[in-house]
């Protein structure tokens, strides 16, 4: 028996510094597919970086914003869509990317995703004293959103290629058995 999805897009969820813009970009080129980026779509509708609506507005204000978002971006078709590493904190987020997307969760060590992530000032949660010790209560905190998606593949020692190589051979096989259903 079909489901009632029609999955069309591939969702990439995952902890900041996982890889998802770049594997998201790759992923649209080889899929011929149009990439979007929850965090770009933000910035541009509120005209303001993510680091100034966390620090004018806080983090609550932009959920909401990230919400509105991803009730949005779930109604397109034929998209790879990177989120924001907190977006799956809301239920309903979830559920809306879910209703046309497979969702991709990419992993990565904590010392990886701070390796990545350094230097980058865009980062606001990440502006502490001890930020691996942030990263790691972060993901433990964010372990039971992330278990919730389609597939995991943990990007920490593999190529951008060789991620989207794994995504797309999930995808296209998940299509073809829905399809056979």
């Amino acid at each position: 028996m079909k489901t009632d999805r029609n999955i069309s897009n591939i969702v990439l969820v995952g902890f900041m510094g996982t890889g998802k813009t770049s594997v998201g970009l790759k992923l649209a080129e080889i899929m011929n597919m149009t990439f979007v980026d929850t965090d770009d779509l933000i910035e541009k509708d509120s005209g303001m970086t993510i680091s100034d609506i966390f620090k004018n507005m806080g983090e609550e204000h932009f959920r909401d914003l990230e919400s509105k978002v991803a009730e949005s971006v779930s109604e397109k078709e034929n998209h790879v869509i990177a989120t924001g590493g907190g977006i799956v904190k809301r239920e309903k987020n979830i559920q809306n990317l879910r209703r046309k997307g497979l969702l991709f969760c990419l992993d990565a060590r904590p010392e990886v995703i701070l390796q990545r992530t350094m230097g980058y000032n865009h980062r606001p949660l990440l502006q502490v004293d001890d930020p691996i010790g942030k990263i790691k209560e972060m993901l433990k905190e964010r372990e039971p959103f992330y278990s919730k998606a389609d597939y995991r593949i943990d990007t920490s020692d593999q190529t951008i290629d060789q991620v989207t190589e794994s995504i797309v051979k999930f995808y296209k096989n998940f299509i073809s058995w829905e399809n056979s259903r």
